[in-house]
Formats: structure tokens, sequence, C-alpha cells
């Protein structure tokens, strides 16, 4: 277990709205003090001027690919490139072969996910096989541990299924999760509708298809008073409608990826399969309208949506070729480019760590005298370079490759022991 003293190194921790230079003290893995100038002589001092502290991070939106994927990814790989990303805890989703949709899956990932060095929480199925034709086992899913319930790459298309799933959830005061996408409007699409794509002459995902979904959902969760988690906001009309819906109904949570901030369509114009993602990347005025979400709170959490393919599949041409890009370990560093649009670091870990733990229910991480020690040190002034010589995972979908990144994570300790980087 960890014993150091980190000197004048700056404390961002959201739970106790801390932001400010000063010391930090670990013994036997757990936080004994916070605060400048207690320096126990039996232990040895780190230096961390110029660097930042705060909690683990928390990604309640991933996908670790095991079991049945796993040239892909497994939950080892997956949980040491989350390591690397600066994140302790990571909920997986169930679209794995065979789906989360029993306690006997539910388990063998819990059983492989205690040699990992993350803490894995999956999520379990809406329903079976993920289909929509009939609600998955919920109660011996919840009763196994699952962190809450999702059909995540398919939406539950029957609206009372649907919000059956929603009701029953409520027994178990576990969080359900909408991938909303009318499925009628977006088979066949690979890219945004938009004047874009008729140039490129791919087949577009409408906007509509989106926020349909999203105001069914809604209507669902007023009928039911559940809890419900909206995934990947990606529209402007999304945001609005999310915003809307706050305004009577105090359950209802939202997302949004970390890509769909960064990147527009554009990034899909050489036909680049990494930038093919699900819901697509949108307008630059959707980006405005999702950050605008984030300042307000409409949105409550920055996800990163992980999804990790091979090259092979990613290179079967663009209509063929699966959705998603990776995203652990280049997450921190471009959430943090934020700050020039006028966020606060310490906004930026709230997204990342209170946020997420809320809308999953899981402890809020922080940084307190006498919490077990489970933080990031990150440098933000050290650029480095993201490619696939060191990526920690198994696959390197992403769109980021080769880019020139700001901010470096230099260690993350969880439960009170170094799973990544050194001190």
């Amino acid at each position: 277990m960890m014993n150091i003293h980190i000197q004048n190194i700056r404390l961002l921790d959201p739970a106790s709205q801390r932001d400010e230079i000063t010391d930090i003290v670990i013994q036997g893995g757990n936080i004994v003090s916070t605060e400048a100038g207690v320096h126990p002589e039996t232990i040895p001092s780190f230096n961390g001027t110029g660097l930042w502290i705060f909690p683990g991070l928390i990604d309640i939106h991933c996908h670790l690919r095991e079991p049945g994927f796993e040239e892909k990814e497994t939950l080892l790989t997956g949980s040491r490139a989350a390591a690397a990303g600066g994140f302790t805890t990571i909920c997986c989703m169930p679209n794995t072969n065979p789906s989360i949709d029993n306690k006997i899956v539910a388990g063998y990932i819990m059983e492989q996910a205690r040699s990992c060095p993350t803490t894995i929480i999956p999520f379990g199925t809406i329903t079976m096989e993920r289909q929509g034709l009939a609600l998955s086992k919920m109660g011996e899913l919840a009763e196994a541990g699952v962190v809450g319930f999702s059909d995540d790459g398919s939406c539950v298309m029957n609206s009372l299924l649907f919000r059956r799933a929603l009701e029953y959830s409520k027994i178990f005061n576990k969080p359900v999760v909408s991938h909303s996408e009318d499925h009628s409007l977006t088979k066949g699409g690979v890219m945004n509708e938009s004047l874009l794509s008729t140039k490129l002459g791919l087949r577009g995902i409408p906007r509509e298809s989106e926020e349909i979904m999203i105001h069914r959902d809604i209507l669902l969760a007023q009928l039911t008073c559940a809890s419900l988690h909206l995934a990947h906001l990606s529209t402007a009309g999304s945001v609005h409608l999310v915003r809307e819906a706050k305004k009577r109904l105090p359950s209802l949570t939202s997302e949004v990826t970390i890509h769909h901030l960064h990147l527009t369509e554009e990034a899909i114009a050489g036909y680049n399969p990494n930038a093919k993602v699900s819901p697509p990347l949108r307008l630059q005025s959707d980006i405005d309208a999702l950050l605008e979400g984030l300042r307000d709170k409409t949105i409550d959490a920055i996800v990163t949506d992980h999804a990790p393919h091979t090259e092979e599949e990613k290179q079967a041409g663009l209509d063929n070729a699966p959705f998603g890009m990776v995203g652990f370990e280049t997450c921190l560093s471009l959430a943090m480019q934020l700050v020039n649009k006028g966020f606060s670091p310490l906004e930026i870990v709230e997204k990342l760590t209170t946020g997420p733990a809320k809308i999953a229910r899981l402890p809020v991480p922080s940084l307190q005298k006498k919490a077990l020690a489970d933080f990031v040190i990150f440098d933000p002034a050290t650029t480095w370079r993201y490619d696939s010589s060191s990526t920690l995972s198994k696959s390197c979908n992403s769109p980021f490759l080769g880019e020139l990144l700001q901010g470096k994570i230099l260690a993350t300790v969880h439960k009170g022991k170094l799973i990544f980087g050194s001190l």
C-alpha cells in the first residue's frame, strides 16, 4: 500500500469544492492529511510543483468486448488502458457475446474483474440478447450487482417494453440507460445527414432519429417516475429537450462523449472509418450546444464510449466498418482542452468523477482526509503524442492517432495502490 508525501501540488476535489495548492500525505494507502506543512519524516516525498491531483476518474459508458470479442479488447487490456487514462472505475456495456442478460454472464465479468487494475462494474441488458423482444432477467441481474440496465448499441423500439423496464428498474433503484435512436430512420446510415453526406455519397443519419426517441424516452420517464439516463447526446435539439425535461424530472440525467465535444462531421470527410461512430459526429453548432449543456448542468457527465475494433474491421470500407472509436487514453487530455472554452479544471474533473458517480449510484470519489487513496496525478504542461505503439488497448481505432495532445497523466492510484505510471 502506498506511503508518500506529495508537496506543493494543486488539489482539485469536486466533492469538497477545493481547488488549492497544498500537500497530501498517504500512509498505508489512506489519505491522512491534505494540509500544507504536514511532513512525516519516515515517508518519502515527491515534489508536485506545477502538477494537479484529483480523484480517480469514473467512466460509466465503455465497451470491453469480453466475453465473445476478445480479439478487440479484454477486461484486462481495457482496464489497463483505462488506468493509463486516469480511470479507476469503469462501467462496461452489455453488448458482448453472450450478452449480459443473466447472472451467469454478469458473475463472469465480476469474477474476471478481480484480477484487473481498475474496478469494473457491468451494465445488464434491458432485453434478452438485446433483441428488444422480451425483458432481461432484471431481478437476478440486480442481485448480481450490475450498475444499471442498457441495450446500448440498440434502441428498445417497443415503447411498452421500455415502459415496463423503467417500472421494474424502480424496484432495484438502478438507472435505465437509453440508446435513443429510431432504427427506421438510421438503417444503412454511416454519418450525419447533411450537405456533406450528399457530397460524399454516403447515407446519412438525421438528427431527428435521436431527438424523436429522446422525446419518447422522456415521456415514458415522466409516466413511470423512473430514473432515466440518456446516453451520448449529439444534437442541439437533444440538449434542448433534456434541459426542458429536467425542470420537471429530477431523476433524469444525461451524458456526452468526449469525441462529440471535439469532432464534427468533417472528421469523416476523408472517408476515415475511425470517425464513424454512433450517434454520428454532427456540426459545430451541435458542439456549441453540448458545451452549453455542460455549463448549465443539463449534461451531467463526460464519458468515453470506448469502443475498440480491429484494424481489419475498420478497413472493410465505410459502409461495412463498425461504429465506434477507442477513448480511454485520450479522454482526459481532450477534456482539459475545454479549459480554453471557459470551463475551470474543477468543472471538468466534476464531469468525470462526481457527476458519473451520482448517475450510477456509486460512492462519490473524494480526496478528503481518511479516504482510501484513489487519485490521478496530472501534468497540464506536458505534451505527448498518441500513437499505436504506446497504447495499452488491444485496438487503436481513433481519429486522434498521431496527434500531439496537451496534458499527461503521470500516475493513477486505485485503492491505495499504484496502477499506472510512477512517482
